[in-house]
């Protein structure tokens, strides 16, 4: 059963931006006609102004109201867009005094979401995200018939209806979440796979068009869809990359993120973020020319708190040809770890560098080298063999074995410390992870 009709492409709409007095509500113009753009919808009129505080019944003040009606019904208008969250009675009062659509922030985002979703998961989370949004809403065209405290003529079907309708809604959204589950599952068994197999995930986070896409594309030659709009990627894609000095790892391409983010798409799209929870190593991906830039990396942290990811972050500092006088470079702490890198993946400059700067940074984390273990290790050396790490093994003249692994350190220290054995004990050749030769 389907809840409402998605909006046909090319409709005129008016854009409401208030500059709140409150530096935590401000919002920025210029993104929210991308936005705009993003959903398709064709641009009539910007309206604007500022208060204080939103007004509890219209958002904006009442001559706003009349301006806005006025510029409706001037051009024609088939929507209003607000580039803030309204509550459902505001959206109700405002729909009712212009006679039109009137959709948020919120909104516009599920909008844009729902064109871009084409996996059966992307699909399912973008639907999750508009009924829950819609759960507080769909009192809306039966307000005329729902019971206000009773009385002859305001009981019965309208009600009924009412009550009938938020019950689909319910268990629609409870088989969504179950489905949800599954696919969480599946996500799971996929991220023990290649932990068994000693294949680190590197997941790329980051501003909405920041170019990641683009980025991820130039990385593995995947065919990610890239565009200059926002929100271009919602599925996300893994693909396997081979690292120099290093091995194979697995590269996730992620959707990105946006100031104010709603709660209720970060709770939908949990399944998605769950790849950058697990992550091994996270690329933030910045788009180094915004005049924004600062903002975005903070909001970005922001959704990164709140889904709960730890990893280690490397910085890549993207569209560097929008910079006159800017080369490829890696900036290192005072221990000489990479902190950031320079690139632009539109003209394939600096891409090497991103390449040895992963490398290094994960190079800590693992081990890959050999170790010699005694005739009466066998229990070890089996256990070593499921863990999925082995490349090679040669056999000794005492009954004992050379092998060469590449783990997770911490899983290779922690299978030893079961055995009480040191890993400096067993080592036959140096560790070739510990002093990688990287090309400066």
């Amino acid at each position: 059963m389907e809840f409402f009709d998605r909006p046909v492409g090319g409709e005129r709409a008016i854009l409401v931006h208030l500059d709140m007095r409150d530096e935590r509500q401000e919002e920025d113009l210029e993104e929210f006609c991308l936005l705009a753009d993003s959903a398709g919808v064709q641009n009539i009129a910007v309206v604007r102004g500022s208060r204080q505080r939103p007004d509890p019944k219209f958002f904006v003040g009442s001559g706003k109201v009349d301006e806005i009606r006025q510029l409706v019904q001037e051009h024609e208008a088939d929507v209003v867009l607000f580039d803030h969250a309204l509550s459902p009675g505001q959206e109700r009062n405002l729909e009712r005094e212009l006679q039109c659509r009137v959709i948020d922030r919120t909104g516009l985002i599920l909008d844009i979401f729902a064109q871009r979703a084409r996996t059966y998961e992307g699909n399912l989370q973008v639907e999750l995200a508009q009924l829950q949004h819609l759960a507080s809403r769909l009192v809306r065209g039966w307000t005329h018939l729902e019971r206000q405290g009773g009385g002859i003529g305001l009981r019965g079907p309208g009600e009924t209806q009412l009550e009938t309708d938020r019950r689909l809604l319910k268990k629609r959204l409870v088989n969504l979440e179950e489905k949800l589950e599954k696919v969480r599952q599946v996500r799971a068994q996929g991220r023990a796979a290649r932990q068994k197999s000693a294949v680190p995930t590197i997941s790329l986070v980051g501003y909405t068009n920041a170019g990641k896409s683009t980025l991820f594309n130039r990385l593995t030659q995947a065919g990610v869809y890239e565009a200059n709009q926002l929100f271009a990627t919602l599925d996300p894609t893994l693909r396997r990359v081979d690292l120099e000095h290093y091995g194979p790892v697995v590269l996730a391409d992620t959707v990105g993120f946006i100031r104010h983010l709603p709660h209720k798409l970060v709770n939908a799209f949990r399944a998605t973020l769950e790849e950058t929870v697990e992550a091994d190593l996270l690329l933030h991906v910045v788009d180094c020319a915004s005049t924004e830039r600062d903002r975005q990396i903070a909001s970005v942290d922001e959704v990164l708190g709140e889904v709960g990811a730890t990893a280690p972050v490397l910085l890549v500092y993207n569209k560097l040809d929008l910079l006159d006088g800017r080369e490829p470079r890696i900036d290192r702490d005072d221990l000489g770890q990479p902190v950031a890198v320079w690139v632009s993946a539109r003209e394939n400059a600096g891409l090497d560098l991103l390449l040895t700067a992963i490398a290094e940074r994960m190079a800590p984390n693992r081990f890959d080298g050999w170790l010699l273990l005694s005739a009466a290790q066998g229990r070890l050396r089996a256990k070593l063999f499921a863990s999925g790490g082995l490349l090679a093994e040669e056999m000794s003249e005492d009954g004992g074995c050379h092998i060469h692994l590449r783990l997770p350190r911490d899983d290779l220290e922690q299978m030893l410390r079961r055995e009480g054995v040191a890993l400096a004990d067993l080592q036959d050749i140096p560790d070739v992870s510990a002093a990688p030769d990287f090309d400066e």
